[in-house]
């Protein structure tokens, strides 16, 4: 286990400001993790006015360090993509602020029988939720040539997305072992350039990982759902950090709808359930990503709910 905190929240300030938390507020942080910007929203709610804030994580490890017996906070156990069902579970009309950090967190990355590194060996799990879906290795050895070759494309965006497909499957029905990140490794890296081999080795993990716990999919109902329970004048504000997420979200803040399809009404007018707060992304400045390296890539967009 390293000696790294469970998560460095990124953009805490940005995200902060993005909110306006009024004391008296209904909030929804979507990925808990290490608490970071949890605990921060929670000190400027006010549970005399009826400030709370409701916080989602499906990991268990992240679940067992949120607080415990504060009354403006409660966890939620589940996938975020859930929202609407949590909110009307308790009854919540609706909420004045989503905060979704989609950032995979110190925890996982350097938690090597997580399996979400490529740094270390340990097993292929990389489940966010341990005990739903399925693991990587059971991706790996049950997934066809084709299905693979397009998660490994649209998923990693790698180039060479067919020759591992075709070597992974290869393997696998030559008997060969994929239940450790080593043994991934073993047989991927002839394939790879040694001039990109972080770069593309963290590719190939992004792709298993998304598709192991659906993350896309996940976010798509995430933005949904948060358009549902937010009143108007509410506060939408997303960190993304790889271009697939940040196009969803982008195109989700412009049109209403993942796929940026300009939905118009009977006379031409295009439906814009939100207003983005600016034209351009918040992204870190240098001293932060000095502080703290992996959020290099975090990008902040914020939309206010028409």
């Amino acid at each position: 286990m390293s000696d790294q905190p469970y998560h460095i929240p990124a953009l805490l300030p940005q995200c902060l400001e993005a909110l306006d938390i009024k004391p008296g507020g209904i909030y929804v942080d979507a990925t808990y993790g290490g608490g970071g910007h949890s605990r921060a929203v929670i000190e400027r709610l006010d549970d005399a006015m009826g400030g709370h804030l409701y916080s989602f994580d499906q990991d268990m490890d992240a679940v067992s360090r949120a607080p415990k017996d504060d009354p403006r906070f409660t966890m939620v156990y589940s996938n975020f993509r859930f929202i609407t069902n949590f909110m009307r579970y308790y009854d919540v009309d609706g909420v004045d602020g989503v905060l979704a950090d989609l950032g995979v967190s110190f925890h996982h990355f350097d938690t090597p029988e997580r399996g979400f590194s490529f740094r270390a060996d340990g097993p292929l799990d990389m489940r966010m939720n341990r005990s739903a879906s399925r693991p990587a290795s059971r991706l790996l050895a049950e997934t066809d040539r084709d299905r693979m070759s397009d998660i490994l494309k649209i998923y990693g965006e790698l180039s060479q997305a067919r020759r591992m497909a075709d070597a992974i499957v290869r393997a696998r029905e030559a008997g060969r072992p994929l239940d450790t990140v080593g043994q991934l490794i073993d047989i991927v890296k002839p394939l790879i350039d040694p001039r990109k081999e972080k770069k593309e080795l963290a590719q190939l993990f992004q792709a298993l990982r998304i598709e192991v716990n659906d993350e896309m999919g996940a976010l798509r109902e995430l933005l949904e759902g948060a358009l549902k329970v937010l009143r108007p004048g509410g506060r939408l504000a997303v960190i993304t950090y790889h271009s697939l997420e940040d196009r969803m979200v982008k195109n989700f803040i412009k049109t209403g709808n993942v796929e940026g399809r300009q939905d118009k009404d009977f006379f031409g007018r295009v439906n814009a359930p939100l207003r983005p707060v600016s034209s351009r992304p918040v992204t870190p400045d240098d001293e932060e990503v000095q502080r703290n390296p992996r959020s290099r890539s975090a990008k902040l967009r914020v939309a206010v709910k028409i």
